[in-house]
């Protein structure tokens, strides 16, 4: 992301912070929302009285639906449904868009309620070890955001 320094004449890039691993539950949740573009986010809930401010996010859920023609596909983790916009830009992200797949997508948080929507930077398809990656995503999810909050 790139901004105009307005006491220069400068171009001056600012810093994503890295993406947190999320539930999409955790995003309904979300409160404080920020302008999602300028990097404030969305704050969600990791623990009694503890809260993480996020923008980027890495998901992980299953394609139940590819719409090619609004550049969507809808995805179920284990708490509930995310919509995942811009798919038809993402480099090899075609592969990971049939029904059915267990993909991960790395995106910035376009809207968090009342249902998840991110705009895809990344995907990748998880689908050959789709069992293990399920067990272990929510133990990932809450590791992860311990140490970060």
């Amino acid at each position: 992301m790139f901004w105009e320094d307005p006491g220069q004449s400068t171009i001056v890039e600012k810093k994503r912070p890295p993406p947190v691993k999320v539930l999409s539950a955790q995003l309904r949740a979300a409160g404080g929302r920020g302008h999602t573009d300028s990097g404030e986010g969305v704050q969600i809930r990791v623990g009694p009285g503890r809260c993480l401010g996020v923008s980027l996010v890495w998901m992980q859920g299953t394609v139940l639906e590819v719409q090619l023609e609004r550049n969507t596909v809808l995805l179920m983790d284990e708490t509930g449904t995310f919509t995942v916009q811009g798919v038809n830009s993402i480099p090899k992200g075609r592969p990971c868009l049939i029904q059915g797949k267990y993909v991960m997508v790395m995106g910035v948080i376009q809207a968090a309620s009342p249902e998840p929507v991110i705009r895809a930077v990344k995907m990748a398809d998880l689908s050959e070890q789709a069992a293990l990656h399920r067990r272990m995503w929510k133990l990932e999810v809450e590791d992860l955001q311990r140490v970060m909050a």
